[in-house]
């Protein structure tokens, strides 16, 4: 199976930051307590954009990511996010060239 990828970017609402970058760092606290699968899961502030936020999750295979959405610290993160932002892009990505880490977990 192949490793897949995703790039998601939130937009914050005003006065929002805090409190989402500590929801995202109990989730990041899930993640990689449960998550072997889960290769990369990575979040930044976009510079110059102090209210987005840009994650990159690389997961093992198809089933590490579908594990990975039936967390409880997922669900979680989901479920609150919606107060913090006004608006998510999600592009899933096929990892094909380039310096990934082993999909072995």
């Amino acid at each position: 199976m192949s490793q897949m990828a995703l790039c998601v970017r939130f937009t914050l609402r005003d006065g929002a930051g805090e409190a989402f970058d500590e929801l995202v760092r109990e989730a990041v606290e899930g993640v990689l307590e449960h998550e072997p699968g889960t290769l990369v899961y990575a979040c930044g502030e976009v510079e110059g954009a102090p209210n987005q936020r840009l994650f990159f999750e690389l997961y093992a295979d198809r089933p590490a990511f579908e594990e990975h959405g039936r967390q409880p610290h997922v669900q979680h993160f989901l479920s609150e996010s919606k107060k913090y932002a006004e608006k998510t892009e999600i592009d899933h990505l096929r990892p094909y060239v380039g310096k990934y880490p082993s999909g072995s977990a």
